[in-house]
């Protein structure tokens, strides 16, 4: 098990772009004004505002950003500038063995979900945190809740501990035992995931704790993606499912009787005998956590805990 240093202030910090590009060239510069009033220094990828369509750049640009930030040992975080598309493009041409020689840690969701789950795979690197990313959530008015938790995650050695949460937040879709299960973590976004299943660059789900969500999807593509982890028996073999709270989905589709999300999810996760958990803050949510892909929970109740540490 591969892990990054906790940050301290002082430190380097770099910003890429592996996906699509920031919208506009004041989501860089703030963001970078965010981290040096807290006395880090600031490194970003010289490909972050090229253009190829909807990618920041082409491939080789923007795999080279991503090899370059791994391979300098001054930087000690790399942040996703944010999400949108192209992650997947790069995972078979990653030099895999330039992140073993160089653990570090790196920040993200959304699209990160294929990047992080191949790194996951090929290196056992447990440094990949789901959480908030510069050009989305932290360059003009940084939520409190998921600042507070971002800093707490990236600069302890210790474990995280008990995930907050607001009274009732987290809720149970059924009803669930009063066992407690413990597992490791994996998931991200269910529109890549799913896209990544039976490839590989994802490790195995066995026994795993599957963490879920999404943002702007139509139920019926919800029951798509869903549709293909139950015929794949990853949802038959998980110990535990945790659902983010999937802003902005429904049903937008007006030429056939809808369906709400509520009742796609029941279909899928009533029938299994674990327990699920639903609207965590999580994923594409201004108020979110910061957590480790990989990371050994621990759920009692509706209460999530991160029981190891993941940084040196």
């Amino acid at each position: 098990m591969l892990k990054g240093k906790a940050l301290k202030p002082g430190d380097t910090i770099a910003i890429i772009a592996p996906a699509s590009a920031p919208q506009v060239p004041e989501k860089v510069t703030k963001s970078v004004e965010y981290f040096e009033r807290l006395g880090y220094r600031v490194v970003v990828g010289k490909n972050i505002e090229h253009r190829y369509g909807y990618l920041a750049g082409t491939d080789k640009e923007r795999l080279s950003d991503l090899h370059s930030m791994i391979a300098d040992k001054k930087v000690k975080a790399i942040f996703m500038i944010r999400g949108g598309y192209g992650t997947s493009r790069l995972v078979p041409e990653i030099n895999y063995e330039l992140i073993k020689q160089n653990p570090k840690i790196i920040v993200g969701y959304s699209d990160a979900t294929a990047l992080f789950n191949a790194i996951y795979k090929k290196t056992g690197l447990q440094s990949l945190f789901f959480g908030p990313m510069p050009g989305v959530d932290i360059w003009n008015g940084f939520d409190a809740f998921a600042e507070e938790c971002m800093w707490k995650a990236l600069t302890s050695t210790k474990s995280f501990g008990e995930l907050p949460q607001a009274p009732k937040e987290i809720t149970p879709l059924k009803k669930n035992s009063n066992a407690i299960v413990e597992g490791r973590w994996l998931g991200g976004n269910l529109t890549v995931f799913s896209a990544i299943v039976g490839t590989p660059y994802l490790s195995s789900l066995t026994d795993k704790i599957l963490l879920f969500e999404d943002v702007g999807e139509d139920a019926y593509r919800l029951d798509r993606y869903l549709s293909q982890l139950w015929m794949s028996g990853v949802l038959d073999s998980a110990r535990a499912i945790l659902l983010g709270q999937f802003s902005d989905c429904g049903t937008s589709v007006k030429s056939e009787p809808p369906l709400s999300v509520e009742q796609v999810f029941s279909d899928y996760f009533s029938k299994l005998t674990v327990p699920v958990l639903t609207n965590l803050p999580f994923g594409h949510i201004p108020r979110q956590w910061t957590i480790p892909l990989g990371a050994k929970l621990r759920i009692e109740k509706n209460m999530i805990s991160i029981i190891e540490s993941v940084l040196a």
